[in-house]
């Protein structure tokens, strides 16, 4: 039978702020030091790329 603390309300600004922290901590850890640019990928064009309907407009 164990004893548990009553646990201190805190506020709902108070633990998104601390979760907040808790990510950027957890970011800053894994991220490499030497070279920021080494995590983040390439970005990617979301343009799909157009049929050449030349043929069907010139009715060949």
């Amino acid at each position: 039978m164990s004893i548990e603390k009553p646990r201190k309300k805190i506020s709902l600004q108070d633990a998104i702020k601390q979760q907040l922290e808790n990510k950027k901590k957890q970011t800053n850890t894994n991220r490499p030091s030497n070279n920021p640019y080494q995590s983040t990928k390439q970005m990617k064009s979301q343009q799909t790329k157009k049929q050449n309907n030349q043929r069907k407009r010139t009715g060949v």
